[in-house]
């Protein structure tokens, strides 16, 4: 469980454990990270993703493992023009570049015990853009077509693939990318709600998860009819 020190990844650390899964809970906040993982009886590890080499250094230190949810991220609000060139890089180290070297990471273990699963945690942003978040949607946009290449590559395998797809979330997401969220529609869910999406995906085996499922309107109707969509998203944001 990366990005498990406060949030989503917390909220998700507690469910699956409560479901009976020994946790190693990785972030790069000691006390925090600790603490989330005393909770749950797990491991804690410190590890900074956006560094090289971080994530190899992870999945050794983790071992042998049937779960990874890649869950870490950051996010910068603001006009893309103006966004600090150095910040690109970071986004895209964290919130994509990262999911992808921790599964090349776990991939051959979990294909040589013959089960696995890999749940990552994307964001309606993704699908659906969002005014101001340009290169978080891009590598949210960019975590999806991953997840999707990996289920259909190993279709009937014993590797599941799941996307999670969470609209706002109260966490201290928001206050990290230096913005609140001053949206009033959609209302941010609790963090557990998120959580609960994570444990059953792994447990139904399921491809991907919306929550809140209604926002999977919006994803339907982009991809179905973008002339309809685009001038509510223009209006709306």
């Amino acid at each position: 469980m990366t990005g498990g020190s406060s949030g989503i990844g917390a909220a998700t650390a507690i469910a699956l454990s409560s479901a009976g899964a020994s946790v190693v809970v990785a972030g790069t906040d000691d006390d925090r990270t600790a603490a989330v993982a005393a909770r749950t009886g797990g491991r804690a590890l410190l590890a900074d993703l956006r560094e090289a080499g971080a994530a190899a250094r992870l999945a050794a230190e983790v071992g042998p493992l049937d779960v990874l949810v890649n869950n870490a991220g950051v996010g910068w609000s603001g006009e893309f023009a103006e966004m600090p060139r150095e910040r690109i890089p970071e986004l895209v180290a964290l919130d994509l570049t990262a999911a992808m070297l921790l599964t090349r990471e776990v991939l051959p273990g979990m294909a040589e015990r013959g089960r696995g699963h890999v749940v990552n945690v994307g964001s309606i942003a993704g699908a659906a853009g969002g005014r101001g978040e340009a290169v978080y949607a891009a590598c949210k946009a960019g975590l999806a077509g991953f997840t999707e290449a990996l289920r259909q590559e190993h279709a009937g395998g014993p590797i599941d693939f799941s996307l999670i797809v969470p609209g706002p979330v109260d966490t201290p997401f928001f206050e990290r990318r230096g913005t609140p969220y001053e949206r009033g529609f959609p209302r941010p869910v609790n963090p557990g709600r998120v959580a609960v999406a994570v444990r059953d995906a792994i447990v139904e085996r399921r491809a991907e998860v919306v929550v809140p499922a209604w926002l999977g309107v919006a994803m339907r109707v982009r991809g179905a009819a973008p002339e309809l969509y685009r001038p509510l998203a223009d209006r709306f944001g």
